[in-house]
């Protein structure tokens, strides 16, 4: 099965390592990452949403208006935006890329960021509504009659749309997090199910779990990984680097002062403390990893975890190219057939990862998938 490479839109250049001066919407530097995405051989880019961020669905428009080929993942959360409002956003600009369109659902995270936007939801009830949420956008995005939908959250008379997906597949969705409520929603109503790096071993018990949720419901998901790649020309230089990348960003840390409510989840940089760490289960999950050793599997670190409390996506998988994507198969080989990959030098790393990468894992998947169609 071909695999998918994903990377990484946003607003303006920032990383935990980063943090340039200038406007929070770039459009020059959106769209030179958007055309770089592509022509570097990326399947999709995802766009990030936050509470404070630049808008995901605008911030794609934009990166679509300049590229032909290049798929946008735009993240968004449910409860903010009527869905069928949200569903004929996603449709339009569906139509508007020619079906380069999916949608990234994020509902966990940390309490005090979702109550910045007005949600004081519990974590049961945010999945709760997820769920009712996704199943209007698929109904919506099905056409046909108008539809009423009564439920917990919304009540709907004589909802229809005008607009529907651009492709007759519809518009992939794709879900994270952890807990068995993700679990279950994700195994339910997605398309995608989207963990953060993992050790293998963690990995596949959470592939194995997702899987065994989906047969429940007669449905097969697509897995998706996220890593932060630290590449070099030798192993010994790709680790230099990669100690080199968690002291910047711990010298960061130390001129952010989370004294304003809400600073350390608005900066990549800032230092976590105790109000600010994520409550969500998959930050747990990369906590607990990283506190039992910042090396697992030869190529996975979590040093940018252990300084960033685990608040994204933030193991990397350190090495020379060749290392890495053998790492990659590993993953390959557990079922994930989609890598989202972003470095912390943005545009130099996704150059390299388009160049040295992405061309040797699409090797080895090819490989891998010849030798069992022959021996099978």
């Amino acid at each position: 099965m071909p695999v998918e490479f994903i990377g990484y839109v946003s607003a303006r250049e920032q990383t935990e390592t980063l943090d340039l001066p200038g406007p929070a919407v770039d459009p020059a530097y959106i769209a030179a990452t958007a055309l770089l995405h592509e022509r570097a051989g990326f399947d999709r880019a995802l766009v990030a949403f936050h509470s404070t961020s630049p808008d995901s669905v605008l911030i794609a428009q934009h990166a679509a208006s300049v590229t032909s080929r290049l798929g946008l993942l735009i993240a968004h959360r449910p409860g903010f935006t009527a869905p069928t409002l949200a569903a004929r956003q996603f449709a339009t600009l569906d139509h508007l890329s020619r079906g380069r369109v999916a949608v990234h659902i994020i509902t966990g995270g940390n309490d005090r960021e979702l109550e910045a936007d007005g949600d004081h939801l519990s974590k049961p009830e945010r999945y709760q509504r997820t769920a009712e949420y996704l199943k209007i956008l698929r109904r919506e995005w099905a056409g046909g009659s108008p539809f009423d939908h009564d439920g917990e959250f919304y009540r709907l008379r004589g909802a229809s749309s005008a607009v529907l997906p651009y492709q007759s597949n519809g518009i992939p969705l794709y879900l994270g997090g952890a807990s068995e409520e993700a679990i279950k929603v994700a195994s339910e109503l997605a398309d995608g199910y989207a963990l953060w790096g993992e050790p293998l071993a963690s990995a596949a018990e959470l592939v194995g779990k997702v899987r065994a949720a989906g047969q429940k419901y007669n449905r097969s998901l697509r897995f998706s990984i996220s890593f932060r790649p630290i590449i070099a020309d030798t192993e010994e230089e790709a680790w230099e680097r990669a100690a080199v990348i968690q002291t910047q960003i711990e010298k960061r840390q130390a001129t952010i002062l989370p004294t304003q409510s809400g600073i350390a989840l608005d900066h990549a940089g800032a230092r976590p403390t105790a109000d600010t760490l994520p409550t969500n289960e998959g930050s747990r999950r990369l906590q607990a990893i990283a506190a039992k050793s910042a090396r697992h599997d030869e190529r996975l670190w979590t040093g940018v975890t252990q300084v960033t409390g685990g608040r994204w996506n933030s193991t990397s998988l350190v090495g020379t190219a060749e290392q890495v994507a053998q790492s990659l198969l590993e993953y390959y080989r557990l079922g994930i057939e989609t890598f989202l990959i972003r470095g912390f030098d943005p545009l130099t790393d996704a150059i390299r990862y388009g160049r040295d990468l992405i061309p040797r894992v699409r090797s080895l998947v090819e490989q891998e998938d010849r030798l069992r169609r022959t021996s099978g």
